[in-house]
């Protein structure tokens, strides 16, 4: 049996789970499918239908003109990017360089776009308004990653995004939100789905890392940029013939999991407290912005990952996989993912189970 085939079965026969939800069989995501609409009508042709559907529900919740619906939220950001630059002229853009684009797109933008990448800060978290005003070069567009995962899922504080926003629109540059996870990051910024996404040109959002989807993301702004989303994702292949599964279950996850995120928020600064009074344990952020937050533990990942496993396989609890090796020597990071199951964890529950844990090492 491979390691992931036997992480999948362990987490899946839990009763208890700290980090992460439930694996989902086939026949559960059929379930999901259920959900999210009326299975006896039509599905989807190119576009219409029940994507059309989606497109709407998003335009509403953002408070956009349009929403155009993608396969794969790289595509969705290519083409905001390309954009800017098309609209501008200007064949740059501001970008974090632990932004998703930089790590996790294998540079498209440059590699299939033709843009070139301006390093927006070296900090990690998001870029200030007094670093846009000073970056020295014309870009078309700068893009904020709301939260930025790869520096901890880290969020600026409102006054500081809308201070960012007006320094990119003072250099002549659009605003993209890069907002994968911007459904968990209204309660830190402490202002609606709405409000936020009024203070870009441009938002991309995710459907399947917060909200439970089996794929699929949304480009939302003006009716300019749909147009031009819609003639480019034809271009890049995004035109697929039927896309129902992915739209059926994104609309679950709207209806189900988005009006949760606040209470997972909340619950993950109870978490994330009672988790860095471990011994040699290491939080961060503390308290947490969203319902997502980086953990360290002073044991190696592999001790770490068999002892997790182990409390599975006996105990039918688990506490956190994703286990890697940190910088700093005989220290293991994790990225713990509060949601529903972890809403049943009290701080005592935390002490007991992570105390248990560290104990078989």
């Amino acid at each position: 049996m491979s390691d992931e085939r036997r992480r999948l079965d362990a987490m899946r026969g839990c009763d208890r789970i700290l980090s992460g939800i439930r694996p989902k069989t086939m026949r559960d995501r059929i379930a999901d499918l259920e959900a999210g609409g009326d299975l006896d009508g039509w599905p989807d042709f190119y576009g219409d239908g029940p994507v059309e559907a989606l497109e709407e529900r998003v335009a509403g919740l953002l408070g956009t003109q349009a929403a155009v619906f993608f396969p794969t939220g790289t595509m969705a950001q290519q083409v905001a990017l390309r954009y800017g630059a098309d609209r501008s002229g200007v064949p740059a853009a501001a970008l974090h360089p632990l932004g998703h684009q930089e790590m996790h797109e294998r540079h498209a933008y440059a590699e299939l776009t033709g843009l070139r990448g301006v390093s927006s800060t070296t900090e990690r978290r998001n870029p200030t308004a007094a670093e846009i005003a000073r970056l020295g070069e014309p870009v078309s567009t700068v893009v904020v990653e709301l939260p930025l995962r790869d520096a901890g899922f880290v969020l600026p504080s409102w006054d500081e995004l809308v201070a960012v926003a007006k320094a990119a629109r003072a250099i002549g540059a659009r605003v993209h939100f890069d907002g994968a996870r911007i459904w968990e990051s209204t309660p830190h910024l402490g202002r609606s789905l709405r409000e936020v996404a009024a203070l870009a040109d441009s938002v991309y959002v995710s459907f399947y890392k917060s909200l439970g989807g089996i794929s699929g993301a949304v480009l939302a702004g003006t009716a300019d940029l749909g147009d031009y989303a819609r003639a480019w994702r034809h271009r890049y292949g995004g035109m697929i013939f039927q896309q129902w599964p992915a739209v059926l279950t994104a609309l679950a996850g709207l209806d189900r999991e988005l009006p949760r995120l606040p209470d997972y928020v909340r619950h993950a600064r109870t978490i994330a407290e009672a988790l860095s009074l471990l011994p040699g344990a290491k939080v961060f952020p503390q308290p947490p912005h969203t319902h997502q937050f980086r953990l360290w533990l002073p044991f190696p990942a592999t001790a770490l990952g068999e002892a997790v496993l182990a409390m599975a396989e006996r105990d039918g609890i688990w506490f956190a996989g994703g286990w890697r090796d940190a910088d700093v020597p005989g220290y293991a990071m994790t990225e713990v993912t509060v949601v529903g199951n972890a809403l049943e964890w009290t701080a005592d529950d935390v002490a007991e189970i992570g105390a248990r844990l560290l104990g078989q090492l």
